[in-house]
């Protein structure tokens, strides 16, 4: 527990429809009163998702791999061995009932996490995502998608460690077709999927205290 907050670390590959099918159980137990707040860290096999806006001309090598309906939103993303996804099932009720400050923080919580890594990470007005570099060489390293459900939340964040980039040839990732994919491996960084796991854990009290300050703000702008 961190904060309060389970964290689980899967080793091995989770199915897509297993992990899916804990996180509504979860989420459901937390709005119960049952069950604690928790950050999932996985890997998947290689598979597409599409959220609720996908559209079906960005799936451009449908025979690739599985395609899911993720039930989050946004448009098509991928997961495979060597990326880290998080899944939060955090209680927002009881965190400022704040979708937009949730979202923002998180992006900071991935930010800072890949600071810690020598990663120069941003967010980008008018794109979903978290980017690093500049000109020739900016490129996507983290993708976000997330829902909330009778004010829990579901799905989360991935961030590149050491995937086969090559796989994400199959979608315009996020409906972005200009830009590419990085990973902290492509960048000369510690690929090390337990670094970055460590980096999360670092700035997670971080990430939850800007959460947090979303309750007293009853409504007020995100703090940038």
């Amino acid at each position: 527990m961190i904060d309060g907050v389970e964290w689980r670390v899967s080793d091995g590959l989770v199915s897509y429809e297993d992990a899916l099918a804990d996180m509504e159980a979860r989420a459901a137990a937390i709005h119960e009163g049952t069950a604690a707040e928790r950050v999932w860290l996985l890997e998947h096999p290689p598979l597409f998702t599409a959220g609720t806006s996908a559209d079906p001309a960005e799936l451009t090598n449908p025979d690739d791999f599985p395609v899911f309906d993720a039930g989050r939103g946004g448009r098509y993303t991928y997961h495979g061995p060597g990326q880290r996804v998080g899944y939060l099932n955090l209680d927002l009720a009881r965190r400022g009932k704040d979708i937009r400050c949730f979202v923002h923080s998180l992006e900071g919580w991935m930010i800072a996490a890949l600071a810690r890594l020598g990663v120069e990470a941003r967010r980008e007005e008018g794109r979903i995502g978290i980017w690093t570099g500049s000109g020739a060489d900016e490129a996507k390293i983290g993708a976000i998608g997330v829902r909330v459900k009778r004010w829990v939340t579901l799905h989360g964040f991935s961030i590149n460690v050491a995937p086969d980039l090559s796989h994400f040839g199959g979608i315009v990732p996020c409906g972005i077709a200009d830009y590419g994919v990085t990973s902290l491996e492509k960048l000369g960084l510690d690929a090390r999927m337990g670094a970055l796991d460590d980096a999360l854990k670092a700035e997670f009290s971080n990430f939850l205290a800007a959460l947090d300050a979303a309750s007293s703000r009853k409504g007020q702008t995100c703090a940038p």
